[in-house]
C-alpha cells in the first residue's frame, strides 16, 4: 500500500452532508487544478480524516464503525471520519467528527495513525487519507446513532474503501505498545482489580495473560499501583481483591525493549 509522503497538502475539497441518518461524502469533487499563478505551485488532492476507535466490550477488542448509506460500497461498514476545514490541524477535524456524527466524546487516547494515498483508493477522485488510533475505556459508553456499531476486530464484516488496512494497522499499533508503554490506561476504566486488567489485556492482545505474571511486570515498571480501596468478594467468596489505577493516564515509554508474548 503506497504512503503519502510529507509535501501532501491537506485542502478542503471533500465536505460531508447529513442525508437522512447518514453522513455522506459524496460531495468530494474533482482533482483541483494548479494555477501558473498559485503561490505554491504543487497539485492538491481531497484529504479525509478517519478515526479507527478501538475498545475491549464484552471481553472482546472491537472497532467503531458505521454503515454507509449511499454509493461508493453502499451498505458497506467504515470508519467515522470527514473532511478538513481550511482552518482546521488534522487532529482538530478528527475529533471534531468524532463528536458530531458518532457521539464518541471521551477517547482517552488519540495518535496519528497512517496516512493512505493509493490513487484508486476512492473511485470518485484521488482522495488521501490520514488515519489516527484511538482509544476508549472500556467502562464509557457512548450514545451511538443507529447505523454505528462496536464490531469485533476479529470478525470484521466488509469495509468500504480501503479501511481495512487501518484497522489492521491500529490493532497492530495497540499490541505492540502494551508491551512497551503504560497505554493500558486508555482501554481501562480509572480503577480495577488485577483480574479485570488481565481480562483488558487479554482481550486486546488476542491471547490468555497471566494475572500474577502481569501484576509483577505492571508494578516492576511503575505502571500500576494499588489504591486504598478493595473489590467486594465475588459469588464464589475468597479475600477481597485490591483495586488499583494507572500511575499516568498520559503515554509513557515504561520499557523501549519490552515484548509481551502468547504463551507456547
Amino acid at each position: 500500500m503506497p504512503w503519502a509522503t510529507n509535501i501532501a497538502c491537506s485542502l478542503p475539497s471533500a465536505s460531508f452532508r447529513l442525508i437522512g441518518d447518514n453522513w455522506c461524502d459524496d460531495t468530494i469533487g474533482d482533482m483541483p487544478v494548479t494555477k501558473k499563478s498559485d503561490p505554491v505551485n504543487i497539485p492538491s488532492y481531497p484529504h479525509e480524516v478517519l478515526a479507527v476507535v478501538l475498545s475491549v466490550r464484552d471481553g472482546n477488542l472491537c472497532v467503531l464503525l458505521w454503515r454507509r448509506g449511499q454509493s461508493p460500497f453502499r451498505y458497506r461498514w467504515a470508519l467515522p471520519g470527514g473532511g478538513v476545514r481550511p482552518t482546521e490541524r488534522l487532529r482538530e477535524a478528527i475529533t471534531g467528527h468524532l463528536a458530531a456524527k458518532v457521539d464518541v466524546r471521551d477517547v482517552a487516547h488519540l495518535e496519528q495513525l497512517a496516512t493512505h494515498s493509493a490513487i484508486d483508493r476512492d473511485p470518485r477522485t484521488r482522495v488521501l487519507a490520514t488515519a489516527y488510533l484511538g482509544l476508549v475505556p472500556s467502562d464509557v459508553r457512548p450514545n451511538l446513532p443507529a447505523d454505528t456499531a462496536w464490531r469485533r476486530v476479529d470478525e470484521l464484516p466488509r469495509t468500504a474503501f480501503d479501511h481495512h488496512y487501518f484497522i489492521d494497522a491500529a490493532v497492530g499499533r495497540l499490541r505492540a505498545k502494551l508491551s512497551y508503554t503504560n497505554i493500558g490506561f486508555a482501554l481501562a476504566p480509572a480503577e480495577f482489580t488485577i483480574a479485570e486488567l488481565r481480562d483488558l489485556f487479554s482481550a486486546a492482545l488476542g491471547y490468555e495473560l497471566s494475572a500474577t505474571n502481569l501484576t509483577r511486570v505492571l508494578t516492576r515498571r511503575q505502571v500500576i499501583g494499588p489504591t486504598d480501596r478493595t473489590a467486594r468478594p465475588g459469588q464464589s467468596g475468597g479475600r477481597p481483591a485490591t483495586v488499583y489505577k494507572f500511575v499516568a493516564r498520559e503515554l509513557t515509554v515504561t520499557d523501549p525493549f519490552a515484548v509481551l508474548r502468547p504463551p507456547r
